[in-house]
């Protein structure tokens, strides 16, 4: 479950008391009628997401929240007054774990942009949730494009992202806050850094605007741009197939601007993998023992 317009660093920060990320607590409840109605059974599993902010929003009270919320239990504040990127709270039923993860980490010889975000694992049936979230495993291949009404396809080209015929093109992601607060200190150097390094992560996707980028083709820097991205290169860079926002449910074609807010606040799907592969491991294994 994830909630998070409340809790983002560049949103109103009003926390889990905004009428958005509020719905944390509907969510919540909902999982406790289900385990009263399936005699504590399901869900075994719960899984909260959410944006970087909510470790600091509300005096970092709205973190505490959600872990207690979750463990049952009361749970003190860190000594140090800020919370960990990774930590557990073990003691009763459920096993909780939480990891801040950022996608730029999880590609691979990929190229994903930086989506740094919080998952909170609950084990409702044993002591799991660090093998679900912490224990290395294998990253998943890449998805297959999409193909008309957003179906999957058999085949379909996955070349890198911007890899376009022959030509080998050259990535400069763009900085545009620091760009603009250079170019109002008249300060040159920092002028340029804002174009950023080849190897740089692309910044977070963001629903409220489209990311540019410095783009040219190796050997013809004249001939480069700045350039947006377009819809697919957005859904490479998030580790989705292409094509994936292109339609709605309805198989109709969905407008390019609501496909860039779609994406968003869309979940980086490397890091969504990882943990449904920790999953299913552990049910799996679960159920192995029981025949």
């Amino acid at each position: 479950m994830r909630n998070n317009q409340n809790l983002s660093l560049i949103g109103n920060r009003s926390g889990l008391a905004g009428a958005k990320s509020s719905l944390f607590y509907q969510a919540f409840r909902i999982i406790q009628e289900m385990r009263d109605a399936t005699d504590n059974l399901y869900p075994a599993i719960a899984v909260w997401e959410n944006v970087m902010g909510a470790f600091s929003t509300n005096d970092r009270m709205d973190f505490r929240a959600v872990l207690s919320a979750f463990s049952d239990t009361e749970v003190p504040m860190p000594p140090s007054g800020r919370w960990g990127n990774a930590g557990m709270v073990r003691g009763g039923t459920p096993d909780v774990c939480w990891r801040l993860m950022d996608a730029q980490y999880w590609a691979g010889s990929r190229r994903l942009a930086r989506r740094q975000r919080i998952f909170v694992v609950a084990d409702f049936g044993g002591r799991r949730a660090a093998d679900i979230l912490f224990k290395p495993r294998p990253m998943l291949p890449l998805p297959p494009p999409c193909g008309e009404g957003g179906w999957a396809t058999a085949e379909g080209d996955r070349t890198a992202s911007f890899e376009t015929g022959r030509q080998i093109p050259v990535i400069h992601p763009f900085q545009c806050f620091r760009m603009r607060g250079a170019a109002k200190r008249q300060e040159e150097t920092a002028f340029r850094n804002s174009f950023g390094l080849p190897t740089d992560p692309f910044p977070t996707l963001l629903a409220s605007d489209v990311t540019p980028f410095a783009f040219w083709y190796e050997g013809d820097p004249e001939g480069g741009c700045i350039r947006f991205l377009t819809e697919t290169e957005s859904e490479r860079l998030m580790g989705l197939p292409e094509g994936w926002t292109k339609y709605g449910a309805d198989g109709v074609e969905i407008r390019p601007l609501q496909r860039y807010k779609a994406l968003g606040n869309a979940i980086a799907l490397p890091c969504a993998d990882y943990i449904m592969a920790g999953i299913y491991e552990v049910l799996a294994d679960r159920a192995g023992k029981e025949e």
